[in-house]
């Protein structure tokens, strides 16, 4: 599949193609040297409302369906950002979307459901050349 998804600090692989970070803060501490990702899109991770409430910074934390909810909801207004990644996917080219180090469970972090989304959208695309008759280009 040409989207991964990784931790920032992960060991970089050959087949990661365009490492994305897609977390709101950047690693502290983090030389500009020694980062790990060619792009960083911030506006692509929650919002920092979002995930002060996740992580019970103002209280109890919201469960996982209401950090899902509330994520999707945010990201209706990340299309164009969202189209960009999914046409370098329907081009062929690999994505690795990056996270906190601390994130570990990749089914529990907003970089599996900004799959999905970059996904939902690669089939968009891949349909309207269909229907154009050109050639779809995604390889898994």
């Amino acid at each position: 599949m040409p989207i991964r998804s990784r931790r920032w600090n992960d060991a970089h692989r050959p087949d990661d193609g365009m490492r994305i970070l897609v977390c709101r803060y950047r690693p502290r501490a983090l030389a500009k040297t020694d980062e790990t990702w060619h792009l960083w899109c911030a506006d692509l991770a929650p919002s920092k409302e979002l995930h002060a409430d996740f992580y019970g910074k103002k209280g109890n934390s919201i469960t996982w369906e209401q950090y899902r909810d509330r994520y999707l909801e945010e990201m209706k207004v990340q299309t164009e950002n969202i189209r960009f990644l999914a046409e370098k996917v329907a081009a062929g080219e690999t994505i690795t979307l990056l996270c906190s180090s601390a994130c570990e469970d990749a089914q529990k972090c907003h970089r599996s459901l900004l799959r999905v989304l970059i996904d939902d959208q690669v089939k968009v695309i891949l349909s309207a050349k269909a229907e154009e008759g050109q050639p779809q280009t995604v390889q898994g």
